[in-house]
């Protein structure tokens, strides 16, 4: 059955080029191919509202925070995602445009900053262990710790900034983003998982950003939710989720229910830092209400969105 509104989050694979170079001018070409495979959504008929990655684009901010920490100081992490989101969002708002006027669709694309509510005692905090960034030698790490950063030695590659990586509980702005997808825009939001931000009960309500990153597919889940999404497609660069993955007998894992794929997981056929949370974020919306959740290669996403016979398809029964 062909869905009526969908949430996509498309991977990182989305936003660089085939050699994984981030320059902007290999993001732009990546964004224009995604846009095409979007538009082709769209032009199905289907509510469409879109998030991202930031991986790349995060981890050349802090780069430049690093090379001109001696003439301005690093921005927080919080500010890392938000321009990020900016940067992304109105760059592919200006490619999916241009696709959907080729194909003479009415729609148009919205880039909205979004937020993402986190605990302040979310146990990540006190143990961070999500790495951003590049390498670097110790008497240059020692700069940044000065400076309140937390790093570590990671051996002969030289030492990381790690950062907190807490669970999100909720998308501050999705009733805006409900509202834009209502009046017929395409909706880029929520990207790198959405600008982390803790209410600090400060007079009654007030929200203050926070030094974490949050991963996007989470995010995802809770936003198809928020938005009445029937479907959730999560866009990776593999058509399928693999069964014992990198094995003699791995296999591409079709058609699945909730309860089976939840086995799956118990028994660590996900791994944690890649397909884990894709993994995770599909049994989440699934458990609030959402009708299926796919998980596919980018090529494959409308596809993915008319039917069950493309990637890994999740669903209740």
């Amino acid at each position: 059955m062909t869905s009526r509104r969908v949430v996509i989050a498309l991977g990182g694979n989305a936003m660089t080029g085939p050699d994984g170079s981030a320059t902007p001018g290999a993001q732009r070409a990546a964004l224009g191919e995604a846009a095409a495979h979007i538009a082709d959504v769209v032009a199905a008929g289907v509510d469409v509202v879109l998030t991202h990655g930031n991986g790349p684009q995060v981890g050349n901010l802090l780069v430049k925070n690093e090379l001109a920490a001696h003439e301005v100081p690093p921005v927080p992490l919080d500010w890392n995602v938000a321009q990020t989101q900016a940067t992304i969002g109105f760059t592919l708002a200006d490619e999916l445009d241009a696709a959907l006027q080729v194909r003479g669709l009415p729609q148009r694309t919205a880039g909205l900053i979004t937020r993402t509510l986190v605990d302040a005692d979310d146990p990540h905090f006190a143990e961070p262990s999500k790495p951003v960034g590049r390498y670097l030698p110790r008497e240059q790490a020692d700069r940044f710790v000065s400076l309140g950063q937390i790093w570590e030695d990671r051996g002969e590659k030289g030492w990381r900034r790690v950062v907190a990586s807490p669970e999100p509980l909720a998308v501050v702005d999705s009733a805006a983003v409900h509202a834009l997808v209502a009046a017929g825009f395409v909706v880029v939001c929520a990207g790198g998982g959405g600008v982390p931000v803790i209410d600090d009960g400060v007079d009654g309500h007030a929200l203050r950003g926070v030094e974490a990153v949050i991963d996007k597919d989470l995010t995802a889940a809770i936003l198809a939710r928020d938005v009445d999404a029937d479907t959730l497609v999560i866009a990776t660069d593999v058509p399928n989720v693999m069964i014992d993955f990198g094995t003699p007998s791995q296999r591409p894992l079709g058609r699945v229910t909730v309860a089976e794929m939840r086995e799956l997981a118990a028994a660590g056929q996900f791994a944690r830092g890649s397909m884990g949370p894709k993994v995770e974020a599909a049994l989440r919306f699934l458990s609030h209400g959402g009708r299926r959740a796919v998980i596919t290669s980018l090529e494959h996403i409308a596809d993915a969105v008319s039917g069950d016979d493309v990637g890994t398809v999740v669903t209740n029964s």
